[in-house]
């Protein structure tokens, strides 16, 4: 994690919260290969440092920032490894992490929003007021 100002070990301090959930049943786990599942943190759900319960599938906490919204919410509250369970998670079942957490490969699939471009102009002089219309050259 390094020197991006988040913990080096961002589950040392959950509390296991002990329930009727089976780990060995959960529907979010994947097959994790040895290097991915070695020091990932706790299978059980826990508890993080809002008191909201990870892992359980209950997403509703009445502890949650998400149950008190205001304007004057800092999303940030909402972000980092204290709020994804380090193997129950809904995003582990998409193609590009299998890829990579069972198969040990990057996707092949470029990450792309589906309704809005992300890549940089390529020529910030550029006009871009007609893409679809290609320019025309003087000849000499």
């Amino acid at each position: 994690m390094g020197g991006n100002g988040r913990k080096s070990r961002p589950y040392a301090d959950a509390i296991p919260v002990h329930g009727p959930d089976d780990p060995e049943l959960d529907p979010f786990e994947i097959e994790f290969r040895p290097e991915f599942s070695e020091g990932r943190g706790p299978r059980k759900p826990f508890v993080n440092e809002y008191g909201v319960v990870i892992g359980d599938h209950d997403y509703e906490s009445a502890n949650s920032p998400l149950e008190r919204w205001s304007e004057e919410t800092d999303p940030s509250v909402m972000a980092g490894e204290m709020w994804v369970h380090p193997y129950k998670d809904i995003g582990f079942l998409t193609s590009e992490n299998r890829d990579l957490f069972e198969l040990g490969a990057a996707s092949s699939r470029p990450f792309a929003h589906p309704m809005h471009s992300t890549a940089p102009a390529i020529d910030t002089d550029e006009d871009t007021s007609h893409p679809s219309v290609p320019e025309v050259l003087d000849e000499p």
